[in-house]
């Protein structure tokens, strides 16, 4: 689990002009919240913070305002649909030692058996129940054999040490499917043998 540390400052400013005023920047508006405490609203910098989320689940130490210490997860982010930059971060606070529940990516390994199969992501996130400083990064599930028909269910995952589903045991995270063979049809078929004929 990283941790990565951002200097952030508090916000008196409000709404849609702010916040554009904020990006031009290269800054992100966010809000710190959680335990019950009054929402902190943030300026963040914007490429320090676009890395730290390259991680999934980053833990982020904020310095804000060079007084305050705190933890925090990002629980929303918002991406201009177009560009792809930072429009505005949602951070949960988090104490060291709580346990949070957050969804950690499923990445798979090994081949699938013979036959032309499709394997499907049914959950392509496993939610999961961690402590705040130790959430793991992904979970590596091996695929190696697997037939249509066959699939892995959440308690088959192996997860680290303190990390518990947060999700039914027997929820389907990942299945394999037969290949679906288009069907020709009798006129498709027909119009062939015509054609080798001519």
């Amino acid at each position: 689990m990283s941790e990565v540390k951002i200097s952030a400052a508090t916000r008196t400013e409000f709404g849609k002009g702010a916040a554009r005023r904020i990006r031009r920047e290269d800054k992100v508006p966010g809000v710190l919240y959680g335990h019950g405490s009054d929402p902190i609203h943030l300026t963040l910098p914007g490429h320090d913070l676009l890395m730290a989320l390259r991680t999934p689940n980053v833990l982020i130490a904020l310095d804000i305002d060079g007084k305050s210490n705190e933890l925090a997860i990002p629980k929303s982010v918002q991406r201009d649909p177009l560009k792809g930059f930072l429009e505005h971060v949602d951070l949960l606070l988090v104490k060291r030692g709580e346990k949070v529940t957050v969804e950690i990516p499923v990445h798979t390994e090994g081949e699938l058996a013979p036959g032309g199969f499709l394997l499907e992501h049914v959950l392509n996130a496993l939610p999961v129940e961690a402590e705040a400083t130790h959430i793991p990064e992904s979970v590596t599930v091996s695929v190696e054999g697997l037939a249509a028909g066959d699939s892995i269910l959440a308690k088959d995952i192996t997860l680290p040490k303190g990390t518990t589903l947060a999700v039914e045991e027997d929820a389907v995270v990942l299945q394999v499917l037969a290949a679906q063979a288009e069907e020709v049809s009798e006129d498709e078929e027909a119009a062939e043998e015509e054609a080798a004929e001519a």
